[in-house]
C-alpha cells in the first residue's frame, strides 16, 4: 500500500556521529525528523534544514531513564504523529571488569539499555496506537556479538539492546511494526575518537575492508531499514563492521594482553 504524505521519524542521541548523520539522510530522503540532543543541537538542526526537512528537537539526558516517554510523546505530537523511531543514544564507558563499579555499571545499564527500553516503548505504544505500519531500529554495536575485554557494562547493555529488539520483533511483528537492530563496527565517531576524520584515509589491516566505516554508511543503512522497501525483515541484527567479526571473536587487534581495552567501545 503506498503512503500518502511525509512519514515521520524520531532519532535518539543526533548531537553527532551515527545520530546526526542519520537525521540528516532522512531529511534528505523526505522524512520530517525529530532528534534528541545531550550537548547541542545546531548543526544537525542546520544540515538537516539543508536538505529540505522538517525539524523538531528537544534535550534529552537518559541518566534518568525515565524522561525518555516524556521527550518521545513531545515530539510525536510536534511531527503530528510517528512512522519510524530510531534508537542512537548511548554513551561509552571502558574499563577493566574487576575495576568496574557498580555506580558505572548502573549508570551504563541505565542509559544504554533501560533508557532506550523506556523511549522504545513509548513509541511502540504511538505506533500502535495510530495503526501505523512503524519501524523501529536499535543502534546496537559489534560488541553484542562479540566481547571487548574491558567493555563488561557496555558490552552487557548493548547485549540486552539486541535481545530486546528481537523480543519486540515477535511481539509487534502481528502489529505490523517491524524491528531491527543495526550493529556498527569501528566508526569514525566522537565516541570512536575519530570525529570528522575520512574513513578512507585510516588504514586498518584486521579489517577486510582494510578501514573504518563512516557514519554515513551507517545512516544509509538505517535508511533502508526504516523505508518501505524494507518490508520482510523483522528481529534481524544487523552487523555492518567491514567484515572485522570475520576476523576472530574477540575482535583481534582492538586490545592488548592486559585486558584493557585500547580504545573506546565500538
Amino acid at each position: 500500500m503506498q503512503r500518502i504524505g511525509r512519514r515521520r521519524a524520531i532519532v535518539t542521541g543526533a548531537d553527532s556521529g551515527i545520530g546526526k548523520a542519520t537525521v540528516i539522510t532522512l531529511a534528505e530522503k523526505g522524512y520530517d525528523v525529530g532528534f534528541t540532543y545531550l550537548d547541542d543541537p545546531d548543526e544537525t538542526r542546520r544540515q538537516a534544514r539543508q536538505a529540505g526537512g522538517r525539524t523538531e528537537f528537544l534535550r534529552m539526558d537518559l541518566s534518568d531513564p525515565s524522561v525518555g516517554r516524556d521527550v518521545v510523546a513531545e515530539l510525536s505530537k510536534r511531527l503530528g504523529g510517528l512512522d519510524v523511531f530510531v534508537n542512537n543514544a548511548a554513551i561509552p564507558f571502558a574499563a577493566p571488569f574487576l575495576e568496574t563499579g557498580l555506580d558505572d555499571w548502573q549508570r551504563v545499564l541505565a542509559i544504554n539499555l533501560t533508557g532506550a527500553f523506556v523511549c522504545i516503548q513509548a513509541a511502540a505504544t504511538r505506533m500502535i496506537a495510530s495503526g501505523s505500519a512503524g519501524r523501529i531500529i536499535v543502534v546496537t554495536s559489534v560488541q553484542a556479538h562479540y566481547p571487548h575485554p574491558g567493555s563488561s557494562a557496555y558490552d552487557a547493555a548493548k547485549g540486552g539492546l539486541d535481545m530486546l529488539a528481537k523480543v519486540m520483533a515477535v511481539e509487534l511483528g502481528p502489529k505490523g511494526i517491524l524491528v531491527n537492530a543495526v550493529a556498527p563496527g569501528e566508526i569514525t565517531t566522537r565516541m570512536s575518537g575519530m570525529e570528522g576524520v575520512d574513513p578512507t584515509t585510516v588504514r586498518r589491516p584486521d579489517v577486510p575492508l582494510g578501514r573504518p566505516g563512516g557514519p554515513q554508511e551507517i545512516a544509509e543503512f538505517i535508511a533502508w531499514l526504516a523505508s518501505e522497501e524494507c518490508s520482510y525483515a523483522t528481529g534481524a541484527s544487523f552487523v555492518v563492521d567491514g567484515g572485522a567479526v570475520l576476523m576472530g571473536p574477540t575482535l583481534a587487534g582492538r586490545f592488548n594482553n592486559s585486558g584493557r581495552a585500547s580504545s573506546t567501545p565500538l
